[in-house]
């Protein structure tokens, strides 16, 4: 019985996934050889064994980003990965098709992951560990990704080391991050010259400056041959270095100068100065939304726009302001933001942070001389935006900088008259105080 009840499931098995019903049909089991089955952890067999009686819903049909169409079975799925595990209850749930897409996978990488899945084997294919070391970051497979760790440093060159330290950080892979920190700062010169750190600076600059900054403040490793070799230049080079009595040095002098590497900060700037000033003022907007004072103060020294604006008129400030953060919002005023500047719903920064109720920016915005009564494309002030939100504290601070708690909005509504609709009884207290 048992013979001929697992002689079907082999069949269902084969032909689910031979037939998958796309123009492409990729199978699983084509990366799969019998000794790899063979070796596969005891796990396996517990979790393919429970498809005998899984039913019509054994299977799921994932979606690459290429349109790359694979199926594979939802109780390996699920047992192997926490995030395949609660993408197939979020499935269920809604009641849609056994289908998901995953955008961000490339096929090649996803027919991977199922290999691994299945098998529990590490595939061996080191021109792919870099995008399986995000994908097993991606779909929480702890095990892959250090192991893709493992493959990734070994083959660290000056053309991958910008790319690599991009991926560690962004994906949490200490042990990379500090090799590639390392081999990046034995070879800066090197590596800052090639294709891929150019790619890595115009493809995600804001990761190239956390990673900059990472390397001005590594230590270098002097005991490393081939990090004296990498910053050692020429003769010819000016700062080769000169003996007390001018003549050329001899053979004891080490061949590593101190001077070929550049100061703390001095590689976050080198590398933000080239960008375009369009670059330049969209990184500024990101760091201050990020409340990063650091990453604000770099981009400000490399000439940045503190005017810059996105999509919807919103400059660095306003989104400082309407985050809270207090210290970004202040360096901004200092380097000439415009504290009155108005963003497509003709909303200023003290707008911002009175709708937030971050009332120490509001203070300060306030004491830099922000229009406390100026209004929006509706006709309200901050003071109005603190009222329907119910933030006391702001509201307070307005009025101590002296915003007119009598003016109407364009429906003729004063900020006391939005606190009450709002029932927000402390503002009711605080506005109808005289």
């Amino acid at each position: 019985m048992f013979c001929r009840g697992f002689s079907w499931f082999v069949r269902i098995f084969v032909a689910v996934v031979v037939s998958t019903g796309c123009s492409h049909p990729v199978s699983v089991t084509e990366s799969l050889t019998v000794g790899r089955v063979q070796e596969a952890e005891e796990a396996t067999a517990v979790d393919l064994g429970a498809l005998l009686d899984a039913g019509d819903g054994a299977v799921v049909t994932l979606l690459a980003g290429d349109n790359t169409q694979l199926v594979a079975h939802r109780a390996v799925l699920a047992a192997r990965s926490p995030v395949f595990a609660d993408m197939l209850r979020h499935v269920t749930l809604e009641g849609s098709s056994s289908q998901l897409v995953l955008s961000d996978t490339e096929g090649p990488v996803l027919r991977q992951v199922l290999a691994y899945l299945y098998t529990l084997q590490v595939p061996q294919l080191p021109s792919m560990a870099p995008q399986l070391l995000v994908a097993a970051d991606v779909y929480g497979l702890s095990v892959l990704k250090a192991h893709c760790e493992q493959q990734v440093v070994a083959q660290l060159s000056v053309e991958t080391a910008a790319a690599a330290g991009v991926i560690a950080i962004r994906h949490s892979a200490n042990r990379l991050k500090q090799a590639a920190v390392a081999f990046i700062k034995a070879h800066l010169l090197h590596v800052m010259a090639t294709q891929g750190w150019a790619e890595a600076v115009v493809n995600d600059p804001q990761t190239v400056v956390e990673l900059a900054h990472l390397i001005a403040e590594t230590p270098t490793d002097t005991s490393t041959p081939s990090a004296g070799e990498s910053r050692t230049g020429p003769s010819s080079q000016p700062h080769s270095g000169h003996s007390d009595d001018g003549r050329r040095p001899t053979t004891a002098v080490p061949p590593t100068s101190p001077q070929t590497t550049p100061q703390p900060d001095d590689v976050a700037i080198s590398l933000l100065r080239d960008l375009s000033g369009e670059e330049k003022g969209k990184m500024l907007i990101a760091a201050a939304k990020e409340g990063t004072v650091s990453k604000v103060r770099t981009l400000l020294t490399v000439g940045a726009d503190v005017e810059a604006m996105d999509e919807n008129q919103q400059n660095s400030l306003h989104w400082a302001a309407a985050r809270g953060h207090l210290e970004v919002a202040r360096r901004l005023l200092e380097d000439g933001a415009d504290v009155n500047a108005r963003d497509r719903w003709q909303n200023t920064p003290l707008h911002q942070a009175a709708w937030k109720g971050h009332a120490p920016v509001v203070r300060l915005l306030a004491a830099s001389s922000a229009d406390r009564n100026a209004k929006d494309f509706r006709g309200n002030t901050p003071l109005h935006d603190a009222a329907r939100r119910g933030h006391p504290d702001a509201a307070t601070a307005l009025l101590e900088a002296g915003a007119d708690r009598e003016v109407r909005n364009d429906n003729g509504d004063t900020p006391l008259d939005l606190a009450k609709r709002n029932n927000h009884q402390k503002l009711v207290d605080i506005l109808g105080s005289s």
